[in-house]
């Protein structure tokens, strides 16, 4: 099993797009990159810790690839903004791949080289490509919360701007 650390603003909204392929065997909603030991959802989001919310994805390789990780992560956030996502803003939602080797950091560069060669954003893209540190799992009622809470889960997928986002440059 491969592991891939990825942050893309509100973890809620990275987990279920993972959910629905093949060789995903588990998406953990949680904290990355920051200097603070097992912290918590309210120190996450004072915008103290380093960390960002982000989401650790075990997968099978031999059935899904990091890269097709990394293309159905490009279709979840805006790469473009680096200082937050959609009306979530501040250092614990800035997007961020966090690699665990070599290989996922020249595959995730790469990734990134073939969509602005692309141009399917009005702007480059400007997710940094970081060296992994550490990942805290969320406290529980974080996990799956798309299921915990459909309604809330896509009121905020579409009042956050999210929705009509990926909409626009992924499915229009």
């Amino acid at each position: 099993m491969a592991v891939a650390t990825l942050a893309g603003g509100c973890f809620w909204c990275l987990v279920k797009p993972f959910h629905q392929y093949d060789g995903v065997e588990s998406v953990i909603s949680g904290y990355s990159g920051g200097h603070v030991e097992h912290p918590t959802y309210k120190e996450v989001c004072s915008n103290t810790t380093g960390h960002r919310e982000a989401v650790q994805i075990t997968f099978d390789e031999t059935i899904i690839s990091y890269k097709e990780v990394l293309e159905v992560f490009f279709k979840t956030f805006d790469p473009t903004d680096a200082a937050g996502q959609f009306y979530d803003r501040g250092e614990s939602y800035e997007p961020a791949i966090f690699y665990h080797d070599s290989t996922q950091q020249e595959t995730a560069r790469a990734l990134i080289e073939e969509l602005d060669a692309q141009h399917i954003f009005s702007s480059p893209i400007v997710t940094p490509v970081i060296p992994y540190k550490n990942f805290y799992p969320a406290e529980e009622y974080h996990q799956d919360y798309y299921k915990k809470d459909p309604v809330h889960y896509k009121n905020y997928q579409e009042r956050s701007g999210r929705k009509a986002f990926i909409e626009q440059h992924w499915e229009g």
